[in-house]
């Protein structure tokens, strides 16, 4: 296909897929960046948000990533994602606890003697996955 490119995209447990697409957008740290077949060679950080696939179809699928990083090169792109799921693998009632866990611990650190309790820097990016978790997951088809 003259207008698609494979991606790639493995977490540290499994490769999540790998398949041809039309379009890619993904959370780099300097903002989202947009992909399409052919792009230039290019490397970069990802951080936590939302990852979207456009297969030739048309169709569009959410990925929740955790961080990792993205390399275009040769009509490939390539995530290597800290962590990676569909929106469909993603189980909301697990997220929603592991929210609330994070705001918990995130509110323990205005109690006196809270600063020697929490990891504030942990507790803040539970609660951005959490919170992009959620996101991603409810936008299921």
């Amino acid at each position: 296909m003259a207008n698609a490119f494979t991606i790639q995209i493995a977490t540290p447990e499994r490769v999540v897929l790998e398949r041809e697409v039309t379009s890619l957008v993904a959370p780099a740290f300097d903002g989202y960046l947009g992909i399409m077949a052919h792009h230039a060679p290019l490397a970069a950080e990802l951080k936590a948000g939302e990852l979207v696939l456009t297969d030739p179809d048309g169709k569009q699928e959410a990925l929740a990533v955790a961080g990792g990083f993205l390399a275009v090169s040769g009509n490939v792109a390539t995530v290597l994602a800290d962590a990676a799921e569909a929106a469909g693998e993603i189980d909301l009632a697990r997220a929603e606890a592991a929210e609330a866990r994070a705001r918990e611990r995130l509110a323990r650190l205005r109690r006196p003697g809270g600063r020697q309790e929490v990891d504030e820097e942990r507790a803040r990016t539970a609660l951005v996955r959490a919170t992009n978790r959620l996101t991603v997951g409810r936008k299921r088809p």
